[in-house]
C-alpha cells in the first residue's frame, strides 16, 4: 500500500521535474577580475616562404605563416616513408631484422645515399636507419619496393595514412621527395605527420635523434645540424630540391614541453636552422602547456533528486591539456554549465553539462562535464521525499 502511495504522489508531483531542463552556469574556481586579451611578444618574421610552430601535445599553432600553400616537401617525404615502415612493423608484416634485396632500380636512384649494393641484402633496421638519419634515397626505393612492389603503390599507401591522419592539402607520388610536379604538402601537414609520428611510434622516433649512422663502411651525419646546436632537439628531417629549397622539421622538448616547427623554402642549410631556432625559441619562451583537468577527478560536486545518493560528482572524460601565453595560467575563468537539478538514474560518465574555459574575452577550450560515478534510482520513499522537496522549492 506504501509504494502505491508513493508511486502515485510522485506522479502528481512530477511536473516539478522539468527543472531539469533549466540550465545555469557557475564558476567552478575563484573567479579572477579579468577581461584584457592576453599580452605576449608577435611571431618572429622568418626568411622562409611557409613555416609553422605547433605545440605537438595539443596542437596550437603558435606562429605561422603561409601554412596551407602546397609546397615541394623534398626529403621532409621521408618523414612519411617511415611512418609508413612503422605501421607495416606494428601490424607484424615486416620485422627490423629481416632482410631485403636491393634492386638496380633501388641501387641507381639519384640524390643522396645510404650507398646500399645491387644484389645486397640489408636489413630493414638498417635501411630505416638509411632513410632517417643519412636520408638515403636508395633505402627509401629499396623499402618502398619491398613492402608495395613498386614505389607507384607505395606512394598510396602513403596516401592512404596522409588521409586518415588529416594532411588535406598532401599528396605523395614517390618515398622520396625527389622532383615531380604532383607530389606536395603543406607545413600544417607536415606538422600534423610529426605529430603522428611521435604519438604513434616513439621508438622509431629515437633515431632521428642520432648523429651518426655508418652503412659500407661510409659514415655520414645527420643533416638536421641542430641536433648539435641545441640538446633540447631530437629530431626530425631535413630536405632540399631546387624546387623545394631548404626545409626542415624540428621538435624539441624542455620541461615536459614539446614543440614543432617546420620551416619550408628557406635560402640555405645555415638559413633553415637558423629559422627553425627562431621559432622554437618563441615557442618556449612565450607560451607554456599545462594540463588543467585530468579524467577522473572531480571538479566539482552537486546535488542529485530522486537516486541512492545525495550529490554526484562532475568531471571531464579526458584530460584538459592547453597552451597558452606564458604567465596567463592563474588568470584562466572555468564556466560550468548544469541542469538546475540533476536526476537519477545517471550512468557513470554520463554528459550532463558543459566546461568553458576562458581567457580574456575569449572562450580557449569547450567539453562536455560528465558524471564520474553512477547514480541508480532511489527506492519509492526517497523519491518521494525528493518530489515533496522539489515541490515546494519550486513553489518559493
Amino acid at each position: 500500500m506504501l509504494e502505491k502511495f508513493c508511486a502515485f504522489a510522485i506522479r502528481l508531483l512530477a511536473p516539478q521535474r522539468n527543472l531539469l531542463g533549466a540550465m545555469f552556469t557557475l564558476l567552478i574556481a575563484p573567479s579572477l577580475v579579468w577581461s584584457a586579451a592576453p599580452i605576449s611578444p608577435p611571431p618572429p618574421v622568418l626568411q622562409a616562404s611557409s613555416f609553422l610552430l605547433i605545440d605537438a601535445d595539443t596542437g596550437t599553432v603558435l606562429a605561422e605563416h603561409n601554412a596551407n600553400e602546397r609546397k615541394a616537401p623534398a626529403s621532409l617525404t621521408k618523414i612519411m616513408t617511415g611512418y609508413v615502415v612503422g605501421h607495416e612493423m606494428e601490424l607484424g608484416r615486416l620485422g627490423p631484422e629481416e632482410m631485403i634485396q636491393v634492386s638496380v632500380n633501388a641501387w641507381r636512384t639519384g640524390g643522396s645515399k645510404m650507398f646500399i649494393r645491387e644484389g645486397t641484402e640489408v636489413s630493414v633496421a638498417d635501411l630505416l636507419k638509411g632513410v632517417i638519419i643519412q636520408s638515403g634515397n636508395d633505402a627509401s626505393v629499396a623499402l618502398a619496393e619491398h613492402i608495395a612492389g613498386n614505389e607507384a603503390q607505395f606512394s598510396e599507401l602513403m596516401n592512404q595514412h596522409a588521409e586518415r591522419i588529416g594532411m588535406v592539402g598532401t599528396q605523395f607520388r614517390n618515398s622520396t621527395g625527389l622532383p615531380n610536379a604532383e607530389h606536395y604538402s603543406t607545413a600544417i601537414d607536415m606538422a600534423q605527420l610529426t605529430q603522428a609520428l611521435i604519438k604513434d611510434y616513439p621508438e622509431q622516433y629515437r633515431l632521428y635523434a642520432e648523429k651518426n649512422f655508418e652503412y659500407n663502411d661510409i659514415s655520414q651525419p645527420n643533416r638536421n645540424r641542430l641536433l648539435w646546436r641545441d640538446r633540447t632537439v631530437d629530431g626530425v628531417k631535413t630536405g632540399y630540391t631546387s624546387a623545394a629549397g631548404y626545409c626542415l622539421v624540428a621538435s624539441a622538448k624542455r620541461d615536459g614541453m614539446r614543440l614543432i616547427s617546420v620551416v619550408m623554402g628557406a635560402e640555405n642549410d645555415e638559413a633553415r636552422m637558423r629559422e627553425s631556432q627562431k621559432l622554437l625559441s618563441f615557442g618556449f619562451r612565450n607560451f607554456e602547456s599545462k594540463t588543467v583537468y585530468t579524467s577522473g577527478t572531480v571538479l566539482q560536486e552537486e546535488p542529485v533528486y530522486y537516486g541512492t545518493r545525495d550529490k554526484v560528482g562532475l568531471g571531464v572524460a579526458e584530460d584538459v591539456q592547453l597552451t597558452i601565453p606564458r604567465g596567463y595560467y592563474g588568470k584562466l575563468e572555468p564556466r560550468l554549465t548544469i541542469p538546475a537539478s540533476l536526476e537519477a538514474p545517471l550512468a557513470a560518465g554520463q554528459a550532463v553539462g558543459q566546461l568553458e574555459l576562458v581567457l580574456g574575452d575569449e572562450v580557449i577550450y569547450q567539453g562536455e562535464v560528465v558524471t564520474t560515478v553512477a547514480v541508480p534510482e532511489g527506492n519509492l520513499l526517497s523519491q518521494l521525499g525528493d518530489a515533496i522537496y522539489l515541490f515546494f522549492d519550486g513553489m518559493q
